[in-house]
């Protein structure tokens, strides 16, 4: 694999993040209504970037308003491409002012592309024999590629340096512009040899060293594709021209100029606020809960979770409420409390549920520490609460709810309408995303920092199992799971419904997995060893026959 030196100028393809994070989820907008979701994936990739490689010098390119110099060279250049969508648009100016914000540079010069720009300032850093990383996911910046310019795909973490160039596409990055010239680009509406994939590309370059060779030998090729190759001849310089990445735009050529500044906090503050990106403004408050008094009213309108109230349930009248309530609700969250994260071990230790946002209860049933309250008995509440939690037509949603229900199974009993999953809602809403545990979304999405276990069962040797903590401090802890899964339900859910695509992803195939794969989790999968054995001896048989052949 590639290695990048040590602290090289970091040159960011914008525009390439830009369109990558618009049609990558999350979708996400502000109470306003306000499309939100690509300055969101932008600002992630910048932090990560920056978090990886810790850069003193960087750039952020973005392309320019209006049309470049290749228009002028042919007028029909990316005349196929739709007017950019207003949503897209309005994103533009608050994501740049994030970056600046952020204490990184930005670039934007009008009649060239963002390519142009790094292109020029990865010529002139290559003179200066300095170390460049171009972060982008655009094929064709691999013709900068040299012994002092290395690329970096964020999306598939993949680099590139001039080695990784050949074994990708199948030349050198000096004939990545010859390549691109015979294959042309329906994106860029850039005209090529028809019918000229990469491996004809390839094969011509191998055999005729660049594009003017395959030009000069065109005779030489015959049949339908040499045809296609003389119908090209006229327009594959223009091709090599619209392709060539310019390096030569007038910029800035003390590259000392572009250090990395300290971040704007108050400036942050403020953009994130109207955005809404409640995780990152608690990041930026010493207090996490004050990212609630950054946001907008609009934003502050929503039910806050200090403002809740919790119950213990501990007398049977509190239970016979609790089960009216969950008998009348259209929908109720659920969570289990246990002695173990493996469900094979766990021992359930009590229930939370919320019918509200704002109100939930927990149910113990088996705190034993010296001292604890009298409980009522799991035999006693699961003659009332069975047949609710075993039926189907009874809607739940919950947090990973595959584990609460393999516990309710391992004790004797079933968890049925398992209708919504805040875990799976947030990882079909971003796929991308890396954690999607509860504290993490309550902090994201809620701007609430979540009880965590540690602070009630303590660490290490001496930490508790929830059996042992006193009711005091379990039963918050406990309740806040179910409301947090609740209001997170009523944030995520929404933004699944309001796209068809990830609504069908999430109720056909993330949902009705929840049940297989408890199920085969606790009962693992028959294999039929005589079927199992006849397909080896086929394989084997098939193998010999393709090692004599070779």
């Amino acid at each position: 694999m590639a290695q990048i030196p040590e602290n090289p100028l970091i040159l960011v393809d914008g525009s390439s993040y830009l369109f990558r994070a618009y049609h990558s989820p999350p979708h996400l907008t502000n109470s306003k209504g306000e499309a939100t979701g690509a300055i969101y994936g932008v600002v992630n990739m910048l932090k990560s970037l920056i978090k990886q490689y810790d850069p003193s010098h960087m750039v952020v390119v973005f392309d320019a308003k209006g049309k470049t110099f290749r228009n002028d060279m042919y007028s029909e250049y990316k005349a196929n491409r739709p007017p950019m969508p207003d949503d897209l648009r309005t994103q533009i100016a608050p994501l740049h002012s994030i970056i600046k914000a952020m204490g990184f540079p930005l670039i934007s010069i009008e009649g060239v592309e963002a390519d142009d720009v790094i292109g020029t300032f990865s010529r002139i850093a290559t003179e200066q024999k300095r170390h460049v990383l171009v972060s982008t996911g655009d094929k064709d910046m691999a013709q900068l590629v040299n012994e002092h310019v290395t690329l970096i795909n964020t999306m598939t973490d993949s680099i590139s340096d001039p080695q990784t160039v050949v074994e990708k596409f199948g030349v050198g990055p000096e004939l990545i512009i010859d390549y691109l010239a015979l294959m042309g680009d329906k994106v860029d509406n850039i005209p090529g040899v028809e019918g000229c994939g990469p491996k004809t590309a390839v094969k011509w370059l191998q055999k005729y060293g660049s594009l003017q060779g395959v030009i000069d030998n065109a005779g030489d090729i015959k049949g339908k594709i040499g045809e296609k190759l003389a119908n090209a001849l006229d327009h594959l310089p223009l091709s090599y021209e619209l392709a060539t990445i310019k390096c030569d735009v007038e910029v800035e050529s003390d590259l000392d100029t572009f250090k990395v500044q300290e971040p704007n906090k108050d400036e942050l503050i403020a953009l994130y606020g109207e955005c809404e990106f409640r995780r990152w403004l608690a990041e930026l408050l010493d207090n996490p809960k004050d990212a609630e008094k950054a946001l907008p009213t609009e934003a502050n309108e929503l039910p806050k979770v200090e403002d809740a109230h919790y119950e213990t349930i501990l007398t049977e009248s509190q239970f016979d409420t609790l089960i009216e309530q969950l008998n009348s609700a259209e929908l109720f969250a659920f969570d289990t409390e246990t002695t173990s994260l493996d469900y094979m071990q766990a021992q359930l230790v009590g229930m939370s549920f919320a019918v509200k946002a704002g109100e939930a209860a927990y149910l113990p049933i088996a705190h034993d520490y010296p001292g604890a309250p009298e409980q009522l008995s799991l035999e006693y509440v699961m003659q009332k609460l069975g047949p609710i939690l075993a039926d189907a037509n009874k809607a739940k949603v919950g947090q990973n709810l595959k584990y609460d229900k393999s516990v309710l199974v391992n004790a004797g009993y079933e968890l049925n309408g398992i209708k919504f999953d805040t875990m799976l809602e947030s990882y079909v809403f971003n796929s991308v995303g890396t954690r999607h545990d509860m504290d993490s979304l309550a902090l994201k999405y809620l701007g609430h920092k979540n009880i965590s276990f540690e602070d009630i069962a303590g660490k290490g040797k001496k930490q508790l199992t929830f059996n042992q903590i006193e009711l005091e401090q379990a039963a918050p802890y406990a309740a806040e799971d179910a409301d947090i899964t609740l209001r997170l339900h009523q944030v995520l859910w929404p933004k699944l419904e309001a796209d068809e695509k990830l609504k069908s992803v999430f109720e056909t195939i993330e949902m009705p997995l929840v049940n297989v794969i408890s199920d085969i989790e606790r009962t693992g999968v028959a294999i039929d060893s005589n079927m199992l054995a006849a397909h080896s001896q086929r394989l084997g048989e098939r193998l010999l026959e393709l090692e004599k052949e070779a």
